[in-house]
């Protein structure tokens, strides 16, 4: 993502890779310019085929789209012969993209928006986000090059041969689980792993990925002489120079200590031989890195005053452009079923993640994911699927996302939660009770009364991961099972609260709270849904407020480009309260407490039931 804004008088520009998107975004901010860039990933739902691009946006400062610009990879640059962006081998597990095709990308999207006009010379920052996991390898002498680039040359003609290996694994990659198992056993353990650096052993994850690369191809490693994740990468590419891995993309390598913020030495020892010296020293998401290279200042006018900022991952990107404050719980009812939450102290998950806050580097943000419905990734293992982020390739899915900004004298936490049954799974049960109308669906759920007589659904059209269950559970009063239920009324309520309570569930599990002032903050196709936001204001007992939000993590990376440079004298929710804030939908009802709070406890005893049976 390349992002550019105006402050105080300048622009910030920055550049992101995104879920294997690319998008060029400028807009104007206090009346003035912000450029935007993010590499992104799009998935066709008829086609179930990926395309990825590098788009251009000009926005004005109310964030409103005034320009696009757009680098299709497939069909700007076929030279590459990628599909979706990227290159699979025959066994589907190990995926790549040309690293090289990201740098041409550039190259062609900074001329285009030069020719529709953009000024680079008031450009005051840049900063970006990325695709997680990614990797890049430099070898070596590819510094010297960076550091002495001749402005009237492409950037793809000077770093030809900057790259050890000229494919970059991305996270769709999944052929790592032998090196997983190594690095779990070399630690002590997967929970031993998980507490060191926030998350068990991932095949999508950097460091299985370098220890492939080093017991496979050893001369190749040898020769690399920096390791970059695609944020530090996009970094560097501005800088002309190495950038540093920010904190909050670092914690999804397996290699970073999430509480010192210090690679770990044993996780190191047992990825690979030499392998801080290939690292650099990890900073904080909102650091300056350095000027622009003198690069982008002879070929495209930037100012040579422009700052570079650490570039960082997507999720923590989504994390930033959502702006939630302390209590706040916002659920994306869209593609993908994501839960972000606030925690005061740090959980050790064994299906998720632990990563540090882009925002405050005191923070830490969590994640788990379940894995979306994509035909050609739940062909493979177990093992595999548990490596795969869930929203990355469905389109059946439902976001829910929990967030807070501290005060640094109390240290906090952020947890995501990803569920892959969503969307797809109500618009089922509305064609099968419903007629396929949202207006009927919407009759029957308002028609029945909270706790639904006592029937509770749980409905997994695809196999899940939190929990580990598939197919349609039904109970009756007496927790029964029952085959169906006595009518369409009670079939509908019985999915949407069995939905919101499996959220509610998992959330309470990782040590999240409903308190006093609480909001949840609705987006996403359903948020337009009344029916559906009342029964999970009932179910949180927490009013519900709808707000418009498109690319989060575009827009906090934006964000994050203006915040590295008045972070020393303007918090970050200061920067963000002149943004728009949600409308109030519904509240809870009073009994709503009563009526859900044994439910939920209901809920994990049926799950535990289900699974005890397999």
């Amino acid at each position: 993502m390349l992002h550019v804004s105006h402050l105080r008088g300048r622009e910030i520009l920055h550049v992101s890779h995104l879920r294997g998107r690319e998008m060029l975004h400028v807009s104007h901010l206090r009346g003035r310019e912000m450029l935007h860039a993010t590499r992104y990933y799009e998935q066709s739902h008829e086609r179930s085929m990926t395309l990825w691009t590098l788009k251009g946006v000009i926005i004005n400062n109310n964030l409103q789209i005034l320009h696009e610009t757009q680098v299709r990879f497939d069909a700007d640059l076929p030279e590459f012969r990628t599909h979706g962006g990227v290159v699979a081998t025959e066994d589907g597990h190990t995926i790549t993209a040309p690293t090289l095709l990201w740098v041409k990308a550039l190259d062609l999207l900074l001329d285009q928006m030069k020719l529709a006009g953009a000024d680079y010379m008031n450009i005051t920052a840049i900063s970006g986000t990325a695709q997680q996991h990614g990797s890049v390898y430099w070898q070596r002498g590819a510094q010297h090059t960076l550091q002495s680039l001749e402005a009237s040359k492409f950037l793809h003609e000077q770093l030809a041969r900057s790259f050890s290996t000229p494919n970059s694994p991305v996270w769709m990659d999944s052929s790592t689980t032998t090196q997983c198992r190594q690095l779990e056993q070399a630690v002590g353990g997967a929970q031993k792993l998980a507490e060191i650096t926030g998350s068990t052993a991932y095949e999508r994850f950097t460091a299985s990925q370098i220890a492939k690369l080093s017991q496979t191809k050893p001369s190749v490693y040898n020769n690399t002489e920096r390791i970059s994740l695609v944020s530090s990468f996009a970094c560097s590419l501005f800088l002309g120079d190495y950038a540093d891995i920010d904190y909050s993309d670092g914690s999804g390598m397996n290699l970073l200590d999430i509480h010192s913020k210090e690679w770990s030495q044993i996780c190191l020892d047992a990825t690979a031989p030499n392998l801080i010296d290939k690292l650099g020293t990890p900073v904080a998401s909102s650091s300056i890195q350095g000027p622009i290279s003198q690069y982008f200042v002879e070929r495209f006018d930037f100012n040579p005053d422009c700052k570079v900022a650490s570039f960082t991952g997507d999720n923590p990107a989504s994390l930033i452009g959502m702006c939630l404050t302390e209590g706040n719980i916002a659920v994306s009812l869209g593609t993908s079923d994501t839960l972000f939450l606030w925690l005061r102290s740090p959980q050790t998950l064994l299906e998720g993640h632990i990563l540090c806050n882009p925002v405050d580097k005191e923070a830490y943000m969590a994640l788990l994911w379940s894995v979306a419905d994509n035909p050609r990734l739940n062909t493979v293992s177990q093992s595999q699927t548990r490596g795969l982020h869930g929203h990355y390739c469905g389109q059946s899915l439902i976001t829910l996302v929990l967030t807070l900004f501290h005060s640094p004298r109390q240290e906090a936490y952020m947890a995501l939660l990803c569920f892959k049954n969503g969307s797809l799974t109500r618009e089922r049960v509305r064609d099968d009770c419903a007629e396929g109308s949202w207006e009927l669906f919407n009759e029957l759920l308002d028609s029945t009364p909270r706790g639904n007589f006592g029937n509770m659904g749980l409905y997994f059209d695809e196999q899940e991961i939190i929990p580990f269950v598939k197919g349609d559970h039904r109970f009756n009063k007496a927790n029964d099972r029952v085959q169906r239920f006595t009518s369409m009324e009670v079939e509908v309520r019985a999915l949407v609260e069995g939905q919101f309570l499996a959220k509610r569930a998992h959330a309470e599990d990782l040590g999240f709270n409903i308190e006093a002032g609480s909001r949840i903050i609705a987006t996403g196709g359903a948020s337009n849904n009344k029916s559906i936001l009342q029964v999970l204001s009932d179910v949180f007992n927490a009013p519900v407020y709808v707000q418009e939000a498109a690319n989060s993590a575009m827009l906090g990376s934006a964000y994050q480009a203006k915040h590295a440079l008045v972070a020393e004298h303007t918090s970050f929710s200061e920067m963000t309260s002149c943004l728009s804030p949600p409308v109030l939908a519904c509240q809870p009802y009073k009994d709503a407490s009563q009526v859900y709070n044994p439910m939920v406890g209901r809920y994990r005893r049926l799950i535990k039931s289900i699974l005890d049976l397999k």
